[in-house]
């Protein structure tokens, strides 16, 4: 008899041994979050979205209607304030139930076991997980309190449709906070905890009201409310207002898709897995807010009429690679197809700024004169926007004027490898090919990279990669993953502020005019792909550079230019302008006796033609002309070109008649022709063109852009109104 009795009791202590060493730290459930849950969080704590089984809103025990809780204790454990996380007597009174029945009818889990069960056990129905069940309840209300563990449970049970807690409960079926919620309502909810499937009003609504009319009962039973107020519960109807979870869609969805790609690359699929995540990232809402508002209204107000529809939008804080706002397209629902980071095109013009930076790395004078003439080389002949020629011009001229003719003759006295070098230590990640059409943007990059890189600009010279994500934490707060890449020197300082120099008179007098802020230094380049495929405009203040591409989806042409992109860049940046300090770009470096910090390959082409303007026509010799492609002297006479179409690469820009800026050397810097106030020539036409249409009534933009450059359109095409015209 003795050995019978001691066989079950030394089973029964092993297991309680086993179970007591394997028990976890209790306190864990604080931060407990289901398996593969997700919180992804602005750069200033506001919650973008939430992935996975989770609350999408948690109360404080404070912010809990009192009345909600004890509609919870009278449903689920009515002696909650009386045991220790088991009720004994519940027990006993269960097991008496269950025998009578012969089934299972009355549960005895009290509110504690459950918590323990959601964060730390599974549905195992065995002694051993009941027993393990048991001894944490008790160690959870001993470490946590009753408050504390009443918190953890009503954020998070199951309440059925996706609702994890009574906060998600009253918005998913209600549209209410919980303290709006009416008795009934309350009841409805404390009714599901057993079993949503069942009792849910979504699922089965009156079976539903059955389960809301016994937790009405038992809350009166219990003192919770009056018999007034149950009776009215009693009679109200079950009225449902179905909303979907708070934070189960993003309402930036291009940027958070972008952040949750990036997560394979910085976590294993395990911790991934494991949730309970918490993704900080670096948007700043009130400008995503700004630049949705921009892309929307850019569209809406010049994309019929130009023929583009759509428009992507970064922004970047150069100095520390964070993006603080990300549009890829106009509509998410119907693409998904971020232009920010997945369109591969051709960038245009923009391209130029690296070959300058190249050439001014070298040493060379911002100054230094090439001639703007025919030229041809190894068969590629580049073409200048209309076809015109200037003579002699400074590099600053022709980084303002866009000259396309004077880019690739810097490419070729630089060389391939230094520029492509360049570009990719600035930030651009495609691939670019080793041709001449390199200078005008013929290899193809995406938005993103293209506008990092001019970050280092912005930057005085060094670069940050791009990044959307400053850390990643677990339930228990330990740091999974946080971005600490340093800053890279791209380029000298000297030279970035020199090439800043040079793109501020983009902004300040050039194709880029529309995005002049006043009171601000802002520098840029604008864009533009054959046929006016690609609009871009890449500009940069010395605490934000932001990047506008427009176009369509499948390439075709359109009829805007890329002083639209620029005024989408203004109407951007000054909705918050006002609010960022007024920093000043560093102050120019000596132009003369710099020491260059990167050593040139030039090209050897094996036939060059490089005429000068008024010069006869040159056949196509077999050798590179031994003549400076600089400091020539003016020609006496006109030139008498064929004209040519322009190759895809062409990269036209307009021509503009504004007077001299005070940044001027002292030459026409509009004219490039030696004279100050003269208009610029007007471009050699292919063919008569048609009169001008009437002028296409839009709003101009807001006080203080100076007065909108025409737009860029090939040459055989007639000439269209500008983008603001009245």
């Amino acid at each position: 008899m003795g050995a019978s009795i001691a066989g079950p009791s030394a089973r029964f202590y092993q297991i309680w041994a086993e179970v007591n060493e394997a028990v976890p730290d209790v306190t864990k459930a604080l931060t407990y979050e289901r398996s593969g849950t997700i919180t992804l969080k602005s750069g200033n704590g506001k919650i973008l979205q939430k992935v996975g089984p989770t609350a999408q809103e948690s109360l404080s025990y404070d912010e809990i209607p009192e009345v909600v809780s004890q509609a919870f204790i009278a449903a689920e454990d009515r002696r909650y304030y009386e045991h220790n996380g088991v009720d004994y007597r519940s027990i006993a009174r269960a097991s008496v139930a269950n025998l009578t029945s012969g089934g299972v009818v009355e549960g005895a889990s009290t509110i504690t076991q459950q918590l323990a069960r959601l964060t730390f056990l599974n549905q195992d129905r065995s002694f051993k997980r009941k027993f393990k069940e048991a001894i944490l309840a008790q160690r959870l209300e001993k470490e946590l309190g009753k408050e504390k563990v009443l918190e953890r449970y009503l954020n998070l049970v199951y309440l059925g449709a996706g609702a994890y807690g009574v906060a998600d409960a009253a918005w998913i079926y209600f549209g209410k906070t919980v303290d709006k919620l009416s008795v009934a309502e309350i009841a409805l909810i404390a009714g599901m905890a057993p079993a949503p499937s069942l009792y849910s009003p979504l699922v089965n609504p009156e079976i539903a009201r059955q389960q809301r009319d016994k937790v009405i009962s038992r809350m009166e039973a219990n003192g919770v409310i009056t018999a007034a107020q149950a009776s009215s519960a009693y009679q109200a109807e079950v009225t449902l207002e179905p909303q979907e979870p708070k934070y189960l869609y993003s309402q930036f969805p291009y940027f958070t898709i972008y952040i949750k790609k990036q997560l394979d690359q910085l976590l294993t699929p395990e911790e991934i897995e494991a949730g309970g995540l918490v993704v900080e990232t670096t948007l700043n809402t009130e400008w995503q807010t700004a630049a949705e508002k921009t892309v929307e209204e850019i569209i809406e107000d010049y994309g019929q009429w130009q023929s583009f529809e759509q428009a992507s939008l970064v922004a970047i804080d150069p100095k520390t690679g964070e993006i603080k706002a990300m549009v890829g397209g106009n509509d998410f629902d119907e693409s998904q197809f971020n232009r920010v980071t997945q369109a591969q095109r051709q960038p245009g013009s923009t391209f130029k700024a690296f070959v300058y930076a190249t050439a001014i790395a070298t040493g060379m004078s911002p100054y230094k004169g090439y001639e703007d003439a025919r030229y041809v080389v190894d068969g590629y002949e580049p073409k200048n926007y209309g076809g015109s020629f200037r003579g002699n011009v400074d590099l600053k001229t022709a980084l303002a004027r866009s000259v396309n003719i004077v880019a690739v003759k810097l490419l070729v006295d630089v060389g391939f490898d230094p520029v492509i070098a360049l570009a990719h230590r600035m930030g651009i990640e495609s691939d670019l090919l080793s041709a001449y059409s390199l200078a005008l943007g013929s290899s193809e990059v995406n938005l993103l990279e293209l506008t990092s890189a001019y970050g280092a600009f912005a930057a005085e010279g060094s670069h940050v990669a791009p990044h959307g994500i400053t850390r990643i934490t677990n339930t228990q707060g330990d740091v999974m993953y946080e971005f600490d890449e340093q800053p890279k020197q791209a380029i000298d300082e000297d030279t970035a502020s020199i090439m800043t120099w040079m793109l501020e008179a983009v902004v300040q007098g050039g194709s880029g005019s529309n995005a002049a802020i006043s009171g601000r230094q802002v520098a840029g380049k604008t864009g533009t792909s054959e046929k006016n495929r690609d609009l871009w405009f890449i500009g940069y203040t010395p605490q934000l550079v932001t990047g506008v591409w427009m176009g369509n989806d499948d390439s075709s042409p359109t009829s805007g230019a890329s002083s639209t992109a620029a005024l989408a860049w203004y109407k951007f940046v000054s909705q918050f302008i006002d609010d960022l300090p007024n920093e000043k770009f560093p102050e120019l470096p000596p132009l003369s006796g710099r020491e260059g910090t990167l050593k040139a390959k030039p090209i050897n082409p094996r036939r060059v033609i490089a005429e000068k303007v008024g010069a006869p026509r040159e056949e196509e010799s077999s050798r590179r002309s031994t003549e400076s492609y600089y400091e020539e002297p003016e020609p006496d006479s006109e030139p008498t070109p064929q004209w040519e179409p322009e190759p895809d690469y062409s990269e036209p820009e307009p021509d503009y008649s504004e007077p001299e800026s005070d940044y001027s050397d002292g030459g026409g810097y509009f004219d490039g022709d030696g004279s100050n106030n003269a208009p610029a020539p007007a471009p050699a036409p292919v063919l008569a063109p048609a009169p001008a249409p009437p002028p296409v009534i839009a709003p101009p933009p807001p006080p203080p852009p100076p007065p909108p450059p025409p737009p860029e359109v090939p040459a055989e095409e007639p000439p269209r109104p500008s983008v603001l015209s009245n």
